[in-house]
């Protein structure tokens, strides 16, 4: 495993522009998101993490609650493929068909837009406004070992918040997940 400095793109600050590559063979670009939805949540993922697992469900309901007022959530893989080969697009779509993804899948195979997200778990929210400014960056909610308990959902209150033009009362959190896997 190689640790690598991450650039961290500050809450407040312009997310990283990209063009990557879907599992459903197209490519996708944040600006184009961008001009279509409201808000846009990047999560970054993995195929063989234990906590993506934890979190499908919610992520899924997240994506069908919020889609209806101009919402999409994107999963985006960063993980280290090389040496990984549970990471690979192929191994994403069948993630992604057996867990009956309603929302993209990509994947950063030079990991070079989840370096400049700043991700360093998985999963990990970035929520993007309109304009392509990070308003929300860190944990999905507050309850990562049990889906059926009462916590703080810090990604879905930053959705609402923002889609109802309100200030995100907390834009930043620590992320509880699995270390990214890094490759030179």
């Amino acid at each position: 495993m190689t640790i690598l400095e991450s650039i961290d793109t500050p809450v407040g600050s312009y997310a990283p522009d990209f063009e990557l590559p879907g599992i459903d063979n197209q490519v996708h670009h944040l600006s184009r998101y961008l001009n279509k939805f409201r808000a846009v949540a990047v999560i970054s993922m993995s195929n063989n993490c234990p906590y993506v697992t934890l979190y499908l469900d919610r992520l899924k309901k997240i994506q069908a609650e919020f889609a209806k007022i101009g919402f999409t959530l994107i999963g985006m893989n960063g993980c280290g493929a090389m040496g990984q080969p549970k990471e690979s697009l192929e191994n994403m779509r069948i993630f992604a068909q057996s867990h009956q993804l309603n929302f993209p899948y990509i994947w950063d195979s030079t990991q070079d837009v989840t370096q400049s997200l700043g991700a360093n778990k998985t999963p990990m929210a970035f929520l993007i406004d309109k304009t392509g400014i990070l308003r929300y960056r860190g944990a999905i909610d507050d309850y990562p070992q049990n889906p059926l308990a009462a916590g703080e959902d810090y990604l879905k209150n930053a959705i609402a918040a923002l889609l109802k033009g309100h200030k995100i009362n907390t834009p930043e959190t620590e992320a509880v997940g699995t270390s990214l896997i890094w490759h030179n």
